[in-house]
């Protein structure tokens, strides 16, 4: 068959690189970035060089799988699979209603976002409210912040043209998100360093980008509220704000005064650890810039009180004027979507909560942030009307990702139905009754629509910063003799099965004659500022500026402003201020826990993804507790021991690895790793699941649920399993 070079985008993870993959006898074997193209300009990640490990992979499953009576699973043709569950559902749905089937979409399903809508579209045929995504455990607080504080039509800034910004938490030349476009992150990085663009950064960890911070703000984990509270105080106090800007655009600004007046910068200091000097200095060297944001990372969005957070962020972004105004260009208005209209003003505000479905428990329900994914293990095990009997996963891993590991171990065993659509063996996979093999990126058509639909999440720009776009057609063929599908076939022929009607995108689809991968693209593409065929035109994909295209002035009598002042936040941030101040030197003595675990990323693995992949983990196959040096030291324990790491709810094994970019008090370690609990013995070989000692009925946010996930309590000591393992090398 010979060897040729074909274009695409990388799906291993949100960022989308552009591409160029060598191909030989039909298999992909080679995987570089493209130079040419426009957006990316050649970079590529170790994740996306490692895609023809991942096509190619030998444990890949490749043929639909159903569990039988014994435990076991048995490959089966796709028509089989369909004919059970459609059979099992129409029962189920009308024994119990059909409250009783629920989906949850994970990473994998933005790339895909043909499987994700034809999801929504079978849900909504049988009349399920129940859909859960990844997006409620990751960030909640973002959507939550942004319908209390409002949105600015006009957007935010670009950050190829700032002069100052802010990281929280937020560390995108590893994450590839978060802050710096995720578009080739680190050049973007040293470019903005190099026309003098100040970089400020808060983090219990001396990460990636703090080395090249101007100010680095090392808090005790979870105190980001507290460092934040100051800076505004530093902010308004000294008059940096923008005054015209809050004169016309924003309301509440008396109520924000009076909430972080308690936090002074000496009071920030002895409860954060932050010097108050370099508080006040990080405050003047953002106000005194004219272009720039705010951005948070996952960290502090899964910390205790993430909404206050977010909102206190855009607070900061909002008194210093940092949103485009009229006659501004609009950086992005969209190229696979119909143009985006963008004013200068507020744009009328949204619910933050109270709507869609309530659900049975810790009176939680529909939000700004999603359904709360972590209602969704006891939705499946407390008995009653609307108790959950089938799930969807949809490119997820809930034994990975979900707090409460133990309790949804539980719930994956209770279920009735559990579908998964993956590509791998996960954790979830070897729970399920039914596991569909499913294509890959490089198998299957696709655009990089998904990236212009997140334009603007938070307060700083995370989707394409201008106008790119890129198409791809499929690219291989799967491996030969597979039997593998595209997630939107298997709703798809279920919905046929069950004699359902589905609204695609809005539109009705036929349901005698399946739909084909590119018509289902042309619909969610329909209307879009440039025509799909134009896109197809530029492999290497392409921008499509327009300078014309500006920031609008506002409606004649508009009278919407941003909120700097809601009352809920305000009320959240006073109980921050009483808490009680925590011994400079690390925890309160008298506390009961001693240490805080943060969450972090690993630049070589994706969430749960790559793990199975020897060329990405040939330094780490788990997920290393990180400790400073010193605290190792105190605590007796060497480079490579095995440690318990227990929150008073749970514990987890941890192998310990000194780190000086650790704060003392931190412990710092990847989540998404681990598997069932029968497992953890191999924490040498597959990590830990740091979702385990998170219970979900505890120390959870109010409105969108999720427990602490990061700056968690816990104590350490040394495990009894060193005695019974011998320490592995790296």
């Amino acid at each position: 068959m010979g060897t040729e070079t074909k274009l695409g985008f990388c799906r291993f993870c949100h960022a989308f690189c552009g591409i160029k993959v060598t191909i030989t006898d039909g298999k992909v074997a080679k995987v570089i970035g493209d130079v040419d193209n426009p957006m990316y300009e050649g970079f590529s990640c170790v994740k996306g060089r490692a895609l023809p490990e991942q096509h190619n992979h030998p444990d890949r499953i490749l043929a639909p799988q159903m569990r039988q009576a014994d435990g076991t699973y048995a490959a089966v043709d796709v028509d089989t699979m369909i004919d059970d569950l459609a059979a099992t559902l129409t029962d189920l749905i009308a024994t119990h209603g059909p409250r009783c089937v629920a989906t949850y979409t994970g990473t994998f399903a933005f790339h895909y976002p043909t499987g994700g809508e034809m999801s929504k579209a079978f849900m909504r045929a049988i009349g399920s409210p129940m859909m859960f995504s990844s997006g409620s455990i990751d960030q909640p607080g973002k959507g939550i912040a942004r319908a209390l504080h409002g949105t600015w039509s006009g957007g935010p800034p670009r950050f190829d043209e700032a002069d100052t910004w802010i990281l929280v938490g937020a560390n995108p030349t590893v994450s590839m998100w978060g802050g710096i476009p995720q578009y080739n992150p680190a050049k973007r990085l040293r470019e903005a360093k190099a026309r003098g663009m100040k970089l400020i950064v808060i983090d219990p960890r001396r990460t990636e980008v703090a080395e090249v911070a101007d100010v680095f703000l090392q808090p005790k984990p979870g105190e980001d509220p507290t460092v934040l509270a100051g800076l505004l105080r530093v902010i308004l106090t000294e008059g940096l704000t923008d005054e015209a800007f809050i004169g016309t655009d924003v309301q509440g600004l008396d109520a924000l005064r009076a909430g972080v007046e308690p936090f002074i910068p000496e009071y920030v200091e002895r409860r954060t650890g932050v010097p108050a000097a370099d508080l006040v200095a990080a405050a003047r060297m953002f106000a005194s810039g004219s272009v720039g944001s705010v951005t948070a990372g996952t960290g502090p969005n899964m910390a205790p009180r993430g909404t206050l957070t977010e909102y206190l962020i855009a607070a900061i972004q909002t008194v210093c004027g940092r949103w485009l105004r009229e006659g501004d260009v609009v950086p992005n208005p969209y190229v696979l979507r119909p143009q985006r209209v963008s004013k200068a003003q507020a744009d009328a505000k949204t619910p933050a909560f109270g709507f869609g479905e309530q659900l049975r428990v810790r009176n939680l329900g529909g939000n700004a942030g999603g359904l709360p994914t972590s209602a969704l293990a006891d939705e499946i095990l407390t008995p009653g009307d609307g108790q959950v009997h089938a799930l969807f996963n949809v490119g997820g891993n809930p034994m990975a990702a979900w707090p409460d590991q133990l309790k949804t171990y539980d719930a994956m065993q209770a279920l009735d139905v559990m579908v998964q659509l993956d590509v791998r063996w996960s954790a979830t996979a070897k729970l399920s009754t039914h596991v569909v093999g499913c294509k890959l990126g490089l198998e299957c058509e696709g655009t990089t629509m998904p990236n212009e639909t997140i334009w603007g999440y938070g307060a700083a720009t995370t989707g394409y910063p201008d106008p790119y776009a890129q198409w791809q057609p499929a690219l291989v063929d799967p491996p030969e003799g597979s039997d593998v599908y595209e997630e939107w076939q298997i709703f798809y022929r279920l919905a046929q099965r069950m004699g359902l009607q589905l609204k695609f995108g809005g539109v009705e689809l036929d349901m005698e004659h399946e739909p084909t991968t590119s018509e289902l693209i042309a619909i969610l593409a329909a209307g879009s500022r440039i025509p799909l065929d134009e896109v197809k035109r530029h492999p290497h994909g392409a921008m499509f500026r327009d300078d014309s295209i500006r920031i609008l002035p506002k409606d004649a009598g508009w009278t919407e402003r941003l909120d700097v002042g809601h009352d809920l936040m305000m009320t959240e941030l006073a109980e921050v201020a009483a808490e009680p101040i925590i011994d400079h030197a690390g925890y309160r003595a008298d506390e009961e826990f001693g240490y805080r675990l943060i969450s972090r990323r690993l630049l070589d693995v994706y969430n749960s993804s790559g793990r199975d992949i020897p060329h990405l983990v040939r330094k780490w196959q788990y997920n290393p507790a990180f400790m400073h040096p010193d605290d190792m030291a105190a605590e007796g324990f060497r480079a490579g021991d095995i440690i318990e790491i227990d929150s008073g709810y749970a514990s987890i094994l941890g192998v310990v690895e000194p780190a000086e970019d650790v704060r003392r008090g931190a412990i710092s370690m990847a989540h998404s790793f681990g598997d069932a609990p029968k497992h953890d013995s191999e924490v040498r070989t597959i990590g830990s699941n740091t979702g385990r000692l998170s219970p979900v009925d505890r120390d959870f946010d109010p409105i969108h649920g999720l427990p602490i996930m990061s700056a968690i309590p816990v104590n350490v000591r040394l495990s009894d399993e060193n005695l019974m393992m011998p320490v592995a090398g790296n």
